[in-house]
């Protein structure tokens, strides 16, 4: 299967995910001091910064967790060929990828439970919500 690997590098707006966070005011107050004195050019650069300084500081850790946990790192796309391959051989996969892992939009829900054992994701999973729905009681 020929499945491109790729960094997880947001490039723009359109390959990052939304998450909220809770801040004490003490906290954000130090934040909103950062950026107003130039260090971060806004409250979200500031949490960016952090983020990739805290995962750059257990780089370590985190490798060897990818390798102990066999998880594919990057962006992982499914496409329906690569399903339907896998239907064939009779050998259904184990999705398992540390990034996004996608899965192309003309997969029906019974191509995906008929080639998808189980699904586990640490970042995010984007497909149609029927595909989804049937990969729910499979996915971790």
């Amino acid at each position: 299967m020929a499945n491109a690997l790729r960094e997880p590098r947001p490039k723009n707006g359109g390959d990052t995910e939304k998450i909220t966070i809770n801040l004490g005011y003490v906290d954000l107050g130090h934040v909103d001091l950062l950026v107003q004195d130039g260090f971060y050019s806004n409250r979200t650069d500031f949490i960016r910064t952090a983020i990739r300084n805290q995962i750059e500081r257990h780089a370590e850790a985190a490798k060897q967790a990818v390798a102990r946990k066999n998880l594919d790192l990057g962006l992982r796309h499914y496409t329906r060929e690569d399903l339907e391959a896998a239907r064939a051989a009779g050998r259904p996969l184990d999705i398992r990828v540390l990034g996004l892992a996608s899965i192309a939009a003309d997969v029906s829900p019974d191509l995906a439970r008929a080639a998808i054992a189980s699904v586990s994701v640490l970042g995010a999973l984007q497909a149609s919500a029927a595909v989804k729905a049937a990969l729910a009681d499979r996915t971790r």
